[in-house]
């Protein structure tokens, strides 16, 4: 498994010369030597990417690594977040090129190709977003997003990924994701992948959110059936 989440690293941490066209999600799926179909997805914001790997079949979280990058000319510079293979990377920087069209991504000779799933669009929360605060008993607590220890949620057109970690520890938390719309004032996840918990794998979570001076205010009922009032920042 290690092998796999090398590959896609070097895969998915650089960007090709047409920065405008990367954001949003691209996916692949591969099989291993013991016939597990592996799907990866990689999603793309402005400045921050994931890339996770999960069995297509049942939803057992593999893997995960992702960060910042920057683009000069026809080469990405990514500074490792988090990675849950190899954590020694956190604060590493990684350069490739890669070839892209409107439909495919691939890095600059190896031959898998990654499709595009979306351009960045239905979403209306599309993005790289930190929890920034909390709303208990009516009484809203508000978190520092400099700090070290971060729960960030990437979003595409289609898809969302939340992560939890450190990266003064190189500790990895946790991560979850799926598919998810945004329906008149309804929030709605689908959740593929969990890495806490496979039994939240195949449930839908919906939860209201409005878009308040910028911030994302997030309310609802948690997958551990308790309810929530998050509020999300955009990530400069």
């Amino acid at each position: 498994m290690k092998k796999i989440s090398m590959l896609f690293m070097c895969m998915f941490l650089a960007i090709g010369m047409h920065a405008q066209n990367i954001r949003g999600a691209w996916e692949v799926y591969t099989t291993t030597d013991s016939d597990e179909k592996l799907h990866s997805v990689v999603i793309f914001a402005d400045g921050y990417q994931v890339i996770t790997t999960y069995n297509a079949t049942t939803g057992a979280f593999i893997s995960s690594n992702g960060g910042t990058w920057s683009l000069v000319g026809d080469t990405m510079t990514e500074m490792v977040e988090f990675h849950t293979d190899y954590p020694e990377r956190v604060g590493s920087k990684v350069q490739f090129k890669v070839a892209i069209t409107d439909s495919t991504l691939q890095i600059v000779g190896n031959p898998t190709k990654l499709t595009r799933i979306d351009n960045g669009t239905p979403g209306k929360l599309q993005g790289a977003w930190l929890m920034s605060g909390r709303v208990r008993d009516g009484k809203t607590q508000t978190r520092d997003t400099s700090r070290p220890r971060k729960t960030m949620k990437i979003l595409s057109g289609t898809r969302f990924q939340w992560i939890a970690y450190n990266t003064a520890t190189k500790e990895f938390k946790g991560t979850g994701g799926g598919t998810y719309t945004t329906i008149g004032g309804t929030y709605t996840e689908n959740i593929e992948f969990f890495s806490k918990d496979d039994s939240k794998v195949n449930r839908s979570l919906a939860f209201t959110y409005e878009l308040i001076d910028g911030a994302w205010h997030h309310s609802g009922i948690s997958s551990k059936g308790n309810p929530i009032y998050e509020i999300w920042s955009v990530r400069e």
